[in-house]
């Protein structure tokens, strides 16, 4: 997002334009933000995960096939207005997928899935590790941008396959489920169960029980 004006311009937007068009990419986020306020607790965290997933996949192989047909690999290029209009709208769609989907739950799930007992310490680490990747990307994305040019697009749609496979296979469903009840939910899942002990389940049930 902070680096859409750049972006913008490396695809050949007049001045004027690539900064109207990132203030249209930050309204666009900002709506969608709010989708995703109104919608995750009615389809649920997976649901939105999955189906920004596909969407930000997409709109990555729409972008980088767009750059690369009209730009090639010696980065050569001119956009005619409608495929700049066609890149635009691909990006908005990308970024309303990733405002409703991984960019809030992102921060929601994890709060949600660790026990109580370390819950502290699991969200200490997800902010550290979301600030220290994000400072990475910020470094070097201008760098990546000019050196891999349209190949970025299909790089990072790459790594968004691989976060919505992760989701799909491995990642149960949070949507009206108690913290207390988490370590139940890891024992009954395919993967994750084989590695959740019988007594932990058991003392979450107690801890619940207790509470209440």
């Amino acid at each position: 997002m902070f680096y859409a004006p750049v972006l913008f311009k490396t695809l050949g937007f007049e001045d004027d334009a690539s900064l109207m068009s990132a203030v249209v990419t930050g309204l666009v986020n900002v709506f969608a933000t709010v989708v995703s306020i109104l919608v995750v607790d009615r389809f649920g965290r997976r649901v939105l995960f999955l189906e920004g997933g596909i969407q930000m996949l997409a709109c990555q192989i729409g972008v980088g096939v767009l750059i690369a047909c009209v730009f090639g690999v010696s980065g050569n290029g001119t956009f005619s207005k409608g495929l700049g209009n066609l890149a635009l709208a691909l990006i908005c769609i990308y970024v309303a997928a990733f405002a409703w989907s991984w960019g809030p739950l992102g921060w929601l799930v994890p709060s949600e899935i660790h026990p109580m007992e370390i819950r502290s310490a699991g969200q200490s680490i997800n902010v550290s590790v979301n600030m220290f990747f994000t400072f990475v990307i910020g470094q070097l994305f201008l760098s990546m941008l000019c050196h891999m040019k349209f190949g970025l697009f299909f790089f990072f749609g790459g790594w968004v396959l691989l976060m919505t496979l992760f989701v799909y296979f491995f990642v149960p469903e949070t949507r009206n489920v108690p913290i207390e009840e988490m370590n139940r939910v890891w024992k009954a899942h395919w993967f994750w169960g084989k590695y959740i002990p019988d007594d932990a389940v058991g003392l979450s049930h107690k801890s619940s029980g207790h509470d209440a």
